[in-house]
């Protein structure tokens, strides 16, 4: 089942739920930073530092600032991978869980607000 929603819609739920974040989570997230937990949470397969550089076509030391920041939020921690001592897994949270389903708590309260 498929959510048809136009343009002006989709921009109204982003907005919304951005500002929510702005208002009331002190954290406040880049957007680098956001998109890196939702690869590590929307992922079914670990994560490394090289494969999200890769998938968010950066450089490592861009993705390195950006976990360094969420590691000392807790909202992700870096793990030698055990398989390959050259590689870090970036590995979840339970803070770091409570931010995505938050998140995404926003952004269905948003997405119902627009319907009426």
């Amino acid at each position: 089942m498929g959510v048809f929603l136009s343009v002006g819609q989709a921009l109204a739920i982003l907005r919304d739920a951005i500002l929510e974040s702005v208002r009331y989570d002190p954290r406040d997230l880049t957007q680098r930073q956001t998109a890196v937990m939702l690869m590590v949470y929307l992922s079914s397969a670990p994560m490394t530092v090289r494969g999200l550089a890769a998938a968010l076509a950066v450089g490592k030391p861009a993705i390195s600032r950006a976990l360094d920041r969420l590691e000392a939020l807790g909202l992700l921690r870096r793990m030698p991978d055990t398989r390959d001592r050259r590689s870090i897994i970036v590995a979840r949270t339970f803070a770091g869980t409570v931010y995505v389903h938050e998140l995404a708590d926003r952004m269905v309260t948003a997405a119902a607000l627009s319907q009426d």
